[in-house]
């Protein structure tokens, strides 16, 4: 079913999160202006921000998604860009991300209907790897939308401290009449009304947080969590059993309702592929493993496999990779398989880009927050040791925060892992 018709847009639509009237620089090409808009008909593009306001993008039809994506990060004057994406919901009705290298009359099939949604796409083991503010506050919206729809899942403990950090950035200072009562007209978790009193226990501890503290300790509770970062994909066993699939910055792991029951780490992963229904995971050899060389899941399309294996994919470049891998030369005659790869770059060249430039600083609008702080202009907030409550088998629980770059270079994985698609042609990612 078609999206509505766009609601018409106030005019100061544009100015949100403090961008300039005019585009600033592009976050992606240091020094120089957004890519060049190709010729053509010109189309206005939909995007709705992780603060839920809604922004219009005019743009060519023949112009590639990577040009829209450079639009919306140079509006926002987003240096770390490379950790979101756009997604929308295909024909299939399927979320799918933008593809940074295809057209967009390619991948829309009605522009001026389809509302693409700004969201984080590669979730960090730890959010110190995030320098600017503006990415840590991002990630703090996003974790905070993924928390009220549900699917951050917790116990209520870690939920109620969640909330009483967003609560400390957007009201300040703990006062008691005050804080019950913007919790009973903001829903920020589901049944929030029986951990109303739990919240404001935690939201009175945090005296004096500013608004960028209350985003990284946010993001240390969030961080902890099992289904931090994680998106379900449903399959089944060759026994039949439901399961779901996701991807993370450490390699493919498996679900069973919202409980991890495996993992297989890059290092671990010989190649992955699909064939019709059929996602396989091949594994290097290990005879000290009870497992098949191949593991089998079944999905509920070829389609589905497909876009799975693109996450797959765009996620190992983007966490083992040194650098964005090259494409392939196109064959003279004909061609066989997949031709889809990662495009950008990765989180090793990310994080060398920002720690060797220097940027302006800019103060950005916090849209829910009612403290006045001009935030961008402050430093790293130092961690504070609040206590985080314990989730059974989260990630990374025992261990304490990272301060170097994880996944990156650990084992062989210097090169794109085997990886092929439904025809058995193994390509570049």
């Amino acid at each position: 079913m078609a999206e509505p018709d766009p609601e018409p847009m106030a005019s100061g639509a544009g100015q949100r999160l403090g961008a300039p009237e005019t585009l600033g620089i592009s976050t992606l090409d240091p020094g120089h202006r957004p890519p060049a808009m190709p010729p053509g008909r010109q189309v206005t593009i939909r995007v709705r921000m992780l603060d839920d306001t809604e922004e219009l993008f005019d743009i060519s039809q023949k112009a590639s998604g990577k040009v829209l994506f450079d639009l919306v990060c140079s509006h926002m004057n987003l240096i770390e860009g490379d950790y979101f994406g756009l997604e929308f919901q295909n024909h299939q009705k399927m979320m799918v991300w933008l593809d940074h290298i295809k057209p967009i009359i390619k991948q829309l099939r009605r522009p001026k209907h389809t509302i693409l949604r700004f969201a984080v796409k590669f979730f960090p083991p730890d959010h110190a790897q995030l320098v600017e503010e503006l990415t840590r506050y991002l990630f703090a919206l996003q974790i905070k939308q993924d928390v009220s729809c549900g699917s951050l899942t917790c116990n209520d403990s870690s939920a109620a401290l969640m909330v009483s950090h967003i609560i400390q950035s957007e009201i300040g200072d703990f006062e008691e009449s005050q804080c019950r009562s913007h919790l009973l007209n903001n829903n920020y978790i589901p049944d929030q009304m029986h951990l109303i009193d739990k919240i404001m226990e935690f939201h009175s501890k945090h005296k004096g947080q500013t608004p960028a503290e209350s985003d990284y300790q946010l993001l240390e509770v969030a961080r902890r969590l099992e289904m931090y970062g994680i998106r379900l994909h449903p399959a089944k066993d060759r026994e039949g059993t439901r399961l779901s699939l996701t991807v993370a910055h450490t390699g493919v792991l498996v679900f069973q309702g919202h409980t991890k029951i495996n993992a297989f780490n890059w290092s671990k992963v010989r190649k992955l592929s699909f064939k019709r229904k059929r996602f396989l995971i091949k594994l290097r050899p290990d005879l000290n493993s009870s497992y098949q060389d191949t593991l089998e899941f079944l999905m509920a399309s070829r389609d589905c496999c497909k876009v799975f294996w693109k996450i797959c994919v765009e996620y190992h470049a983007f966490f083992r990779l040194f650098e964005e891998p090259k494409p392939k030369p196109k064959p003279v005659l004909f061609t066989r398989g997949s031709s889809f790869r990662f495009s950008g770059r990765t989180q090793k060249q990310v994080i060398d880009y920002v720690r060797e430039s220097e940027f302006k600083k800019i103060p950005f609008e916090r849209k829910h927050s009612r403290v006045q702080h001009n935030s961008r202009l402050s430093p790293l907030p130092s961690p504070r040791h609040h206590e985080v409550p314990t989730e059974s088998g989260a990630l990374g629980l025992d261990s304490p925060p990272q301060r170097h770059l994880e996944g990156v270079g650990v084992g062989e994985c210097r090169r794109p892992l085997g990886l092929e698609d439904s025809k058995g042609e193994p390509i570049s990612p």
